[in-house]
């Protein structure tokens, strides 16, 4: 049944709307009846009590903020009125009782088709990368990407090419600007897509970026290792690397990443160093020829059954509104347990939107020493947001607040419900692999881009993505499956959303029932079926800098 408004957690002391409220609207919650003093839009708060400056404001059962200002009984809830506050945390814990996790009995010998790796790894997908060391080789990765794609039949973006061609048309036929402005353009057809010469490889990823020198050596190794994250991801069957030479991400320093990661690595690599190598034509002829012998050997492979416990989820989010926390966060925070229960992993990331639950996930994990890693890495990175000026606090975007999110800690307290309730088994500190199943959590920036290049450089296979206001990212090699919060944003976006848990706010489902729809679907996708960032040739990669430039 639609409701008007919801109650999160029973210590709340405010409301949340579900549809705009106009002024002296009544509306009843758990038998209290609370009537609008003004008009509050969907998405966001009303007060259920009076708060007073200097008052706490709960939602989720935690503190989200403090008034600034007197909030009457039934008043809406603002960047005026509230500001940023959290409670304090520490590494003590009181450590939970044993985790009870969600039946998992009709799930438990459902498998996917993957693509099985020798290090025990299951990939969702069968990539091929080119990637750069170093900015310099960009054009050159450019160069090999128009080499090889188009007659590949890799080719995916929609061209607007015809468009372009009408235009001119247009102006050469004597049309004016205003004419032109008011032309409705006709729909540009995808290009014909040639026959694809190596079915079993999903395509060819090439991994541009702004890194590798100059900074300072720590930026380096890190990019190596995320690099390095890249190559020995189960979904990639192997790599050709280009290297300047002379810059500070060497290939030893990549290949020491590799085999951290991977002892035994025995995919297909291909390095190439341009300057030992001479002319740009010597170097692309022999990427060529390696990359296209590359794809014959990854062409081998072909998807085989593997057990969903070889899934690793990213959970992430971007485009947050008021309705994140109330459907799909939480609905993918059932698909997180239900995962972990059937052994899988999961990855929590974004730090800066765990602001204000810390003490939840303190004493959620496994053991002290878990619990002072992300104690650690919090205060941190923290300090060193405040140090250049910023802080957490400044985290909310401009479509976070206007669609509702008027707090960092209210964002947060939303975000975290992606992790669901399962003990946090790790602490990983950009960019270190997972390598234990159930719940990890993973120091990343609140960037969603920086977030998921992040998490899949980590060992993700499947990307759930939650969104309220809308955006297409997606990622290189990993399925980013796109989850609208709200039906209104699935109707008007439906090109790039592909699950609606809309249906959560709409009152036609439950939050596990979504979630269970939401796991169906991440089956499907394992086992090969497009998501529509994937089909849209969304491939979004960039590295986070965490030092300074020199």
């Amino acid at each position: 049944m639609k409701h008007l408004v919801a109650k999160i957690h029973p210590d709340d002391n405010v409301l949340v709307a579900l549809t705009d409220l106009p002024v002296g609207t009544p509306v009843t919650y758990d038998g209290v009846t609370v009537t609008t003093t003004e008009k509050i839009p969907a998405k966001h708060k009303l007060a259920l009590q009076f708060l007073a400056p200097g008052d706490p404001v709960h939602m989720y059962g935690v503190l989200v903020g403090k008034a600034a200002a007197a909030i009457g009984v039934g008043g809406l809830l603002t960047t005026a009125n509230i500001r940023h506050a959290t409670d304090s945390y520490g590494e003590h814990q009181e450590r939970r009782a044993s985790w009870q996790g969600p039946d998992v009995s009709k799930w438990q010998d459902r498998t996917f088709m993957g693509f099985h790796r020798a290090d025990g790894s299951v990939g969702t997908a069968n990539y091929w990368l080119v990637i750069p060391l170093v900015f310099c080789e960009n054009r050159n990765i450019q160069v090999l990407e128009e080499a090889l794609v188009t007659d590949l039949g890799y080719a995916r973006r929609k061209s607007y090419q015809p468009q372009t061609q009408e235009l001119l048309a247009l102006m050469q036929a004597g049309k004016s600007v205003e004419e032109i402005l008011a032309t409705d353009l006709h729909s540009a057809e995808p290009g014909h897509q040639k026959p694809k010469p190596f079915p079993n490889v999903d395509g060819i990823r090439f991994l541009s970026h702004e890194g590798g020198c100059g900074g300072i050596r720590q930026d380096a190794q890190t990019l190596c290792g995320l690099l390095a994250g890249y190559i020995t991801h189960p979904n990639v069957a192997g790599a050709t690397v280009l290297s300047l030479g002379c810059q500070n991400a060497q290939a030893s320093m990549l290949q020491d990443e590799i085999n951290k990661r991977s002892p035994n690595f025995s995919k297909p690599l291909f390095i190439l160093d341009q300057q030992q190598l001479g002319t740009e034509e010597t170097l692309v002829s022999m990427a060529l020829r390696q990359t296209f012998a590359g794809l014959m050997q990854a062409n081998q492979q072909q998807r085989q059954p593997a057990p969903l416990s070889k899934l690793c989820i990213g959970l992430e989010c971007g485009g947050s509104d008021g309705f994140s926390g109330i459907s799909a966060n939480p609905a993918v925070g059932h698909v997180s347990d239900l995962m972990v229960a059937l052994g899988g992993s999961v990855i929590l990331a974004e730090f800066p939107e765990l602001c204000g639950v810390e003490q939840e996930l303190v004493d959620r994990s496994v053991d002290t020493a878990t619990a002072e890693r992300f104690s650690h890495l919090m205060k941190a990175y923290g300090d060193s947001a405040i140090a250049v000026g910023s802080g957490f606090d400044m985290n909310p975007s401009p479509g976070n607040i206007r669609d509702g999110l008027i707090t960092d800690a209210m964002k947060s307290a939303g975000a975290a419900r992606k992790g669901g309730s399962s003990p946090v088994v790790a602490v990983l500190d950009y960019p270190e692999p997972v390598t234990k199943p159930g719940l990890n959590l993973l120091c990343t920036p609140g960037n969603d881009v920086e977030s998921t290049t992040a998490e899949v450089g980590s060992g993700a296979n499947v990307v759930l993505f939650t969104t309220g206001l809308g955006t297409p990212t997606g990622n290189p090699i990993a399925p980013v499956v796109k989850i609208a919060t709200n039906t209104a944003l699935a109707n008007r976006m439906p090109d790039i959303i592909d699950v609606n848990t809309g249906t959560v706010i709409d009152g036609e489902e439950t939050i596990e029932q979504a979630g269970e729809r939401i796991l169906d679907y991440v089956i499907r996708v394992a086992s090969g079926e497009e998501v529509a960032a994937v089909r849209h040739g969304q491939t979004d990669f960039i590295p986070w800098k965490r030092g300074v430039s020199l």
